[in-house]
């Protein structure tokens, strides 16, 4: 665990300054005027996160991702489902090029694949992700999203990124990239955690609990509902926003996962059940709906928006 520091004080490093919210690893976390959402300073850079992230982050911070991924193949399936779904409703026949930006184990692009009707291709930086995504027959480029890597890339109709922004030191910067890959009325759709919602205030104020959330430097970027839109409008349009499954639930309610994976895991399968039981009994559009409405609060876990590129 990270020893956490509540500050009430401003700083300002090389042009982004802003109210300091918390300190954690020799980092700070700042609501940052110039950029409009919150991030760390000092940022790392595009050199250190790219090691971390071909090397380091399957064995030292996520050793199990993968085995998780296989686990929850049923459940992602579902989500994964519902994506495709929108992603059809929002575009015309004919247009079903995909680009998924940090591919990890491959099985959204592999859903894809599955699906039929879709070219589907991964971008991916962790080489144990890359080879287990080999594995299952699918096109993946190893690297990372970033000037020398995007003209390479082609044209899309849709680019997705699942848990990335939090993760880049320009995310402006990579949604310009983006809206080069994504031919004229097509799709950006990009999930980010929902940080510092209004959950996450209650279990801070009232039960005393530090900001697990809080994760530099692997988590550089901390948005929310509102903050991830006001990025993404500056180029395109918000067609859709959802939230995920509030989990903070759990801990409101006494259930403290935070460092206990046994827990967590438990946690996480109720959601699971919840989730897959509503699309069993047909409400997977109540869901949907209730997410809907839970975004408009700031509350769930993460935020799931779909944007258009203006024609």
């Amino acid at each position: 665990m990270y020893n956490f520091q509540i500050l009430t004080k401003r700083i300002a490093w090389q042009g982004h300054a802003g109210a300091a919210l918390d300190a954690a690893n020799g980092f700070t976390v700042v609501d940052c005027d110039a950029c409009r959402f919150r991030h760390i300073v000092p940022i790392p850079t595009p050199a250190a996160l790219a090691h971390v992230y071909g090397h380091e982050y399957y064995t030292v911070e996520k050793p199990l991702y993968i085995e998780r991924h296989v686990e929850d193949r049923e459940w992602l399936d579902l989500v994964y489902a519902e994506r495709y779904d929108a992603f059809e409703r929002l575009l015309p026949a004919g247009r079903r090029r995909l680009l998924d930006v940090g591919s990890g184990p491959g099985f959204f692009v592999k859903h894809g694949v599955d699906r039929g009707g879709w070219s589907v291709r991964g971008l991916e930086p962790a080489s144990q992700a890359v080879a287990h995504s080999r594995g299952l027959g699918l096109e993946i480029t190893q690297g990372l999203l970033d000037s020398s890597t995007a003209p390479a890339l082609g044209r899309y109709d849709v680019v997705h990124m699942n848990e990335v922004l939090e993760h880049v030191p320009d995310p402006r910067g990579m949604l310009g990239l983006v809206d080069g890959l994504i031919d004229p009325g097509g799709l950006v759709a990009l999930m980010v955690p929902n940080d510092y919602s209004p959950f996450q205030a209650a279990l801070r104020d009232a039960c005393g609990v530090d900001p697990w959330w809080v994760a530099p430097p692997h988590h550089v970027n901390y948005f929310d509902v509102d903050s991830i839109q006001r990025l993404l409008v500056e180029r395109f349009e918000v067609v859709s926003v959802e939230a995920s499954f509030p989990i903070d639930l759990f801990l409101l309610m006494g259930d403290n996962y935070v460092g206990d994976d046994a827990l967590g895991r438990a946690c996480h399968a109720k959601r699971k059940t919840f989730e897959l039981a509503l699309a069993r009994a047909g409400k997977s559009a109540l869901k949907q709906e209730m997410y809907r409405v839970l975004a408009q609060l700031g509350i769930g876990r993460d935020v799931f928006v779909i944007a258009s590129k203006p024609a």
